[in-house]
């Protein structure tokens, strides 16, 4: 009997043991994914895939993607976006125009060239940043090559679209923002996201 009532608890404290583990398993999964936005937010880096953003319009980008129906444009104030372009590689990457004055909750498309000169095949991806940084968590890519990463042959030409828009919330300081994409070849050693020079904002001092 005394055996029977040890094995008994033995398997009682198994069981609890294995719910704690199962509990925190959950927990841990839960929170993995805001944990994740959390920090792409922080760093500036988007690189979460269009499912996950639950972006409407699918895909296609450019003139299928719909604003969120919540979004206002404020017409009464205009940014310029301006785009920048680096590689680390030998290929051509840039943006199909420099700078856009665009009004905040608007629906805005740009085009990014690129074109893999290399005598081989390869796969790579872009690293998007922010100037000011303050701005990153405004600004909304609908969607973005940089969602994912692309597989080109030697030669080969790709235009990508950028659909984005700037959430009316942001600091009426901000006048200008600059988007700026790294593009480098998946395998290597990823580079850290670019570092944009800002315009200071108003009633700050310029940096020496």
């Amino acid at each position: 009997m005394a055996l029977g009532s040890s094995l008994r608890r033995e398997n009682v404290r198994m069981v609890g043991k294995l719910t704690i583990v199962a509990c925190g398993m959950f927990a841990f999964g839960y929170g993995l994914v805001p944990l994740y936005r959390a920090i792409c937010e922080m760093t500036g880096i988007n690189i979460l895939s269009l499912s996950e953003l639950q972006v409407p319009g699918g895909a296609a980008g450019g003139k299928s993607v719909r604003v969120p129906d919540n979004t206002q444009v404020d017409t009464s104030r205009t940014i310029t976006v301006e785009f920048d372009a680096n590689v680390r590689g030998l290929w051509d990457f840039k943006p199909a125009q420099r700078s856009m004055q665009v009004h905040p909750g608007q629906l805005n498309t740009v085009m990014y060239e690129f074109q893999n000169t290399q005598n081989r095949r390869m796969a790579a991806q872009a690293i998007p940043s922010y100037a000011p940084q303050q701005a990153a968590p405004y600004f909304n890519k609908l969607e973005c090559f940089c969602f994912n990463q692309y597989t080109l042959d030697s030669g080969e030409k790709k235009q990508w679209p950028v659909a984005f828009v700037i959430d009316p919330k942001i600091s009426k300081d901000v006048k200008t923002i600059t988007l700026s994409y790294t593009f480098f070849e998946v395998g290597g050693k990823t580079p850290a996201a670019p570092t944009a020079s800002a315009a200071p904002l108003v009633g700050e001092e310029p940096r020496s």
